[in-house]
């Protein structure tokens, strides 16, 4: 089998799968990398998800890349303009030029005598076998299942005469205006579902065991409106960006230091968007306070309005069992639908299943502890992207490029061809990777790697902190172990 060798592999052509690409080409101008992208289209999980109303759920101007401004006054973008936003930003760098198509990586496999990657891959649907050899791996593959999402063994479901869809993998031909529409689920997908269906459906209930803390905002920001009128776009889209760098840090905090008031508040802007009269304490009060799991987000109120206009209504209730015509609750009550939407969740899949293999042994992930949230102990030469749960994603994994960017600069200016992380500190304690309660968190988290106690292996979820640490804070770290192209070896 032919293959070819590139210094760097990016697995992913998403939105961090570009902004990799751009640190190592801006960074280490001298390295050859190349993206592999087992879809045939740049865009990710934004070319993946195609369900009505299909959005950011975190402000443009974090959500963006910092080097290429995101233009629009939109806080709020749509799918179709960010899958727009990434294949321009590919274009604009000449990115685009360096990705494969169709191509999934199956395995990757390191040897330490030789300090190199080997990347099994199967190119287009005859999974035609492919091989490329590189220094460095950077995974940029997301934390979910592209191949389906979750749904529950629902007794009875079997019965269902009319459609059940799950958004991951909405039907283009499904036609649901004049019909009676079901979403089961209460998070961010299903809030962004049903504004969009019930403009034109008969109705639409959304069906929730217990509530999810929705908060609304504008889809339009009139600070980047106010700061564009009057300063350079870059100026002003970096306060813009600051400023909701810090309000978020400010707004998390908050809710994990005075979860009470915070909650109090959330629940308050529920009840004046419905009305005095409406039961905010059964359908829009949570059990659980807030950032214990993922905010929802409504732009300009509209899953609310939804609601006042009659269009939409929720039921907070559980499922017994489908029957013919819809679904009987708990309660007894049926609900009747011709069309069930289950936006139950995602599954999560760490590398894009990539099996990974060091020096003939597979790596089992939860028994690896994430360094920096950038590598894995005991995996050389092994970078991923992986973004923040309480803020945008693409904030920490472009602190993530620019780390691995800035590394790899380091190793070549000391001659070293292989770096791993060691954890060899008996105080830290290893702890979940992801602090969140949410089902589809709890569901894999124990075939997550785990984080440490304490820093070079604790997760911070902040995204000054980890500024100060991976862009401006020293690489040379007392946990990385260096290799020459001799026999030495030596820990930074």
């Amino acid at each position: 089998m032919t293959q070819e060798h590139f210094d760097v592999v990016i697995v992913g052509g998403g939105l961090s799968g570009i902004d990799a690409a751009y640190h190592v080409q801006s960074s280490c101008a001298a390295k050859s990398y190349v993206i592999l992208e087992s879809r045939d289209a740049i865009g990710g999980t934004w070319d993946l998800f195609r369900y009505p109303g299909i959005r950011s759920d975190s402000d443009m101007f974090t959500f963006g890349y910092p080097f290429r401004p995101w233009q629009s006054n939109a806080a709020i973008a749509d799918g179709e303009s960010i899958r727009s936003y990434i294949r321009e930003t590919a274009a604009a760098y000449g990115i685009d030029r360096k990705i494969r198509f169709r191509h999934r990586v199956t395995s990757a496999s390191w040897s330490s005598a030789d300090a190199v990657w080997t990347i099994e891959v199967e190119r287009g649907p005859e999974r035609e076998p492919l091989r490329f050899t590189c220094s460095f791996l950077f995974t940029c593959t997301g934390y979910y299942d592209y191949a389906g999402g979750y749904t529950p063994e629902f007794t009875g479901i079997e019965k269902f005469r009319g459609r059940l869809v799950h958004p991951q993998q909405w039907p283009e031909d499904l036609n649901y205006a004049g019909k009676r529409v079901v979403v089961i689920g209460s998070g961010a997908t299903a809030v962004t579902i049903i504004p969009v269906i019930a403009k034109t459906a008969a109705h639409v209930t959304m069906l929730q065991r217990s509530p999810t803390y929705i908060v609304s905002r504008p889809s339009e920001d009139a600070l980047a409106k106010w700061l564009r009128r009057r300063l350079p776009t870059r100026i002003a889209y970096g306060i813009a960006r600051w400023y909701y760098v810090l309000f978020g840090l400010y707004f998390y905090n908050l809710s994990r230091r005075k979860p009470d008031a915070v909650k109090r508040w959330i629940v308050s802007q529920a009840q004046q968007q419905l009305g005095s009269d409406y039961d905010v304490q059964s359908h829009f009060t949570p059990r659980y306070n807030p950032w214990d799991q993922r905010l929802c987000l409504a732009p300009d109120a509209d899953f609310f309005r939804a609601i006042k206009a009659g269009t939409a209504d929720v039921v907070t209730d559980q499922i017994e069992t489908f029957t013919e015509t819809g679904i009987r609750l708990q309660s007894g009550r049926d609900l009747n639908a011709e069309i069930v939407v289950t936006a139950t969740g995602l599954k999560l899949q760490l590398l894009g299943g990539i099996d990974v293999i060091v020096d003939g042994l597979p790596v089992k992930f939860s028994d690896t502890m994430n360094f920096k949230g950038v590598m894995f102990s005991d995996v050389p030469n092994l970078f991923t992207a992986f973004g923040y749960t309480n803020a945008s994603w693409t904030l920490k994994c472009d602190l993530t490029s620019i780390y691995a960017a800035r590394l790899i600069n380091y190793m070549d200016r000391h001659g070293y061809v292989a770096c791993t992380p060691r954890q060899r500190d008996p105080s830290v304690k290893p702890e979940p990777l992801l602090d969140f309660s949410s089902g589809y968190i709890q569901r894999a988290i124990d075939q997550f790697p785990r984080q440490g106690s304490k820093k070079p292996w604790k997760l911070y979820q902040n995204y000054v902190l980890d500024l100060v640490n991976l862009r401006f804070g020293s690489v040379n770290d007392s946990a990385l172990e260096f290799k020459g192209r001799g026999v030495n070896t030596k820990a930074a």
